[in-house]
């Protein structure tokens, strides 16, 4: 995983002969399975989840053996689980889970059970389920109540390669058809982008249901714990050339929540075609998403490109009842990307499909400055507007998307590419500072528009003047291409909100592109007049 910005309290604890007493051991009292001919069931999670929402906050962070906590990356990456003891692998299932080992950023135990048929079976910790290579654990060392640190789960289509991974905190990835890890989502965010730590809730249990034979789909459960709220969480995943994950989740909080995430996104934006504030790299561009999609409530889709600002910016965008939102990598070209190791081309976008009613609410965005691509510096989630209250149960379920291409499309022309750079006009003297924007558009009705028909861009900004606006047919991609200036009010870096799309006689033909420019600082701005401009008549 690439971020881990996890909050963990480290605890001084008697190793004695190199033992620790792990979160799997506390487990067995603080949460008890059914017993008695009670069966597990989501409704039995929920109901430890509120329970444990009404207990005070136990963080059992690091309570795992020194050998394990300063591990590098590359000892971590020796610490492998023997496929051989994978869950399942002897039974007529398409699925197999793996776990994790702890170490490294993985320094809370957690506890995970096999579940068959409502009955419950804890997973112990032995050594013999990893090899450890050079890393210089001894397996043999650790405790037998160690714990996990999470699970990845595989599918017999390819038993080599990940489908889904739970790891840290509540993050956790998947891929569609091009078997390509991207972007993490997480189970919740609580208070991001605040001025205080943000608060990262853990998984702190998982259930990983044993299929039934030829079921193409795989159930898991998880309890999730923090000091603000629990949760309980269902995740029915279907693998395919667009997995489907169906999410349900119980939220109970325990104290008021300011900022509230809701099937919480998170992915990294260095550099792109509209920001080269970072174009040290020699690869074009470095980015696992390109644009921030939504299609609102009242059925308008917006394409907001993504931004690699200079200090942290954060957006809201308003919604009642939206019909999904997600964090898309839209370009797909290898030529634009040129990386062969990780493959930028080929990151899976994920849509968020809210199921039910949502309410009132906003599609929230940060973008955080980032410096080097290993880091996830844009998370987007759904906020809820109502004043989140300890005591609360809130109801979320939706549908989770992975892959190339989301299930949802406007039928509108679509964003394809923003190009942002200097201003002005080529061979004439600039006389002031002016950013220049092209947007262009493909797809939908675009195509057959004739040379005849009038098309108007419909073009808003919160601050400054917009000059020299045009839109051109762009015959390479079947559309049109829309190119204005913008002239910032004053010195200011304050950030400029812009607004377009492409109408023909009243009516919208392409889907609205928002985007947030901040200015350069007074001292940055370069006109970059050529020596013999300069000496032209006339010139100043």
């Amino acid at each position: 995983m690439k971020r881990h910005p996890l909050a963990i309290l480290l605890c001084t604890i008697l190793l004695g002969a190199s033992l620790v007493l792990s979160t799997a051991a506390l487990a067995a009292t603080d949460l008890p399975t059914p017993t008695g001919g009670t069966n597990f069931d989501y409704a039995w999670l929920k109901g430890r989840a509120r329970h444990l929402a009404q207990q005070p906050y136990v963080d059992h962070a690091g309570e795992i053996p020194e050998s394990l906590k300063n591990l590098s990356w590359d000892a971590y990456m020796q610490l492998a689980f023997d496929s051989e003891h994978a869950l399942w692998k002897s039974d007529a299932s398409l699925f197999r889970a793996e776990l994790f080992h702890l170490g490294l950023f993985f320094k809370t135990p957690i506890t995970i059970y096999e579940l068959q048929d409502g009955k419950v079976k804890e997973l112990d910790y032995t050594p013999d389920l990893f090899t450890y290579g050079k890393s210089g654990v001894k397996g043999k060392d650790l405790p037998k109540n160690l714990g996990f640190a999470g699970f990845r789960l595989r599918y017999h289509t390819d038993w080599t390669r990940d489908l889904v991974a739970f790891l840290g905190a509540s993050y956790f990835r998947a891929v569609g058809g091009e078997m390509q890890y991207g972007m993490s989502a997480r189970g919740l965010a609580v208070d991001t982008a605040l001025p205080r730590d943000e608060e990262f809730p853990t998984f702190t249990h998982f259930w990983l249901e044993k299929p039934r034979p030829g079921s193409d789909t795989a159930t898991v459960y998880a309890l999730l714990d923090s000091p603000s709220v629990t949760g309980a969480y269902r995740f029915d995943i279907r693998p395919g050339q667009m997995l489907t994950m169906r999410v349900d989740a119980a939220v109970y909080p325990r104290k008021a929540i300011e900022r509230l995430g809701i099937a919480p996104l998170t992915s990294m934006f260095m550099v792109g075609e509209n920001d080269r504030r970072m174009n040290h790299d020699w690869r074009p561009e470095l980015h696992d998403s390109d644009g921030l999609a939504m299609h609102n409530g009242n059925g308008e889709w917006l394409w907001r490109p993504l931004n690699n600002p200079p200090f942290l910016r954060f957006n809201a965008y308003m919604d009642n009842n939206p019909r999904g939102f997600g964090l898309v990598q839209r370009d797909q070209n290898f030529d634009h990307y040129q990386d062969d190791g990780v493959f930028y081309d080929k990151r899976p976008s994920v849509w968020i499909e809210p199921i039910g009613q949502w309410g009132t609410g906003f599609v929230q965005l940060v973008e955080i400055a980032n410096l080097d691509e290993t880091f996830d510096n844009i998370v987007a989630f759904w906020n809820p507007a109502e004043p989140v209250q300890a005591g609360q149960e809130l109801l979320y379920s939706y549908n989770m998307y992975w892959g190339t291409n989301p299930p949802s499309q406007t039928k509108l022309g679509k964003v394809v590419d923003t190009f942002t750079g200097l201003g002005g006009v080529v061979g004439v003297i600039r006389k002031y500072y002016s950013q220049r924007f092209a947007v262009d558009f493909s797809g939908g009705d675009l195509a057959m528009i004739g040379k005849d028909t009038k098309i108007k861009p419909v073009l808003e900004t919160s601050a400054g003047r917009i000059e020299i606006t045009s839109v051109r047919p762009q015959h390479a991609i079947n559309g049109f291409r829309c190119m204005f200036d913008v002239v910032p009010p004053d010195d200011t870096q304050n950030p400029i909100n812009l607004r377009l799309y492409l109408e023909a006689d009243g009516r919208p033909l392409t889907e609205t592109w928002i985007y947030q420019w901040t200015p350069p600082a007074a001292g940055d701005r370069h006109l970059y007049n050529p020596g013999h401009l300069e000496k032209q008549p006339g010139a100043n």
